[in-house]
């Protein structure tokens, strides 16, 4: 099973005792957040958790497989998560 918004906000009603409305505006908010910091170029860190950066790749020469033409790829920005200790520990 995928953890999905809609179980993060039936978590917050279930655990916190918010009303509907609240508890989806508030995990909308927090990712809406986290995209815009992205978005800027600032790195995310979440304690406990972990962070997610911007990183961008190198522009490179790509290859059909069936033509075996070439084709220039260019560079991109990609997002990087990575795993803080704590929540490696946890799932090892």
């Amino acid at each position: 099973m995928n953890l999905t918004k809609q179980h993060l906000v039936q978590i917050l009603i279930e655990h916190h005792g918010l009303n509907r409305d609240i508890a989806s505006e508030v995990v909308s908010l927090y990712f809406s957040e986290i995209k815009k910091a992205l978005t800027i170029g600032k790195k995310v860190k979440i304690p406990g958790f972990g962070s997610f950066e911007i990183k961008h790749t190198k522009p490179r020469i790509g290859r059909n497989p069936k033509t075996k033409e070439e084709f220039p790829i260019p560079s991109l920005k990609k997002v990087k998560f990575s795993l803080s200790r704590k929540a490696k520990q946890l799932i090892n």
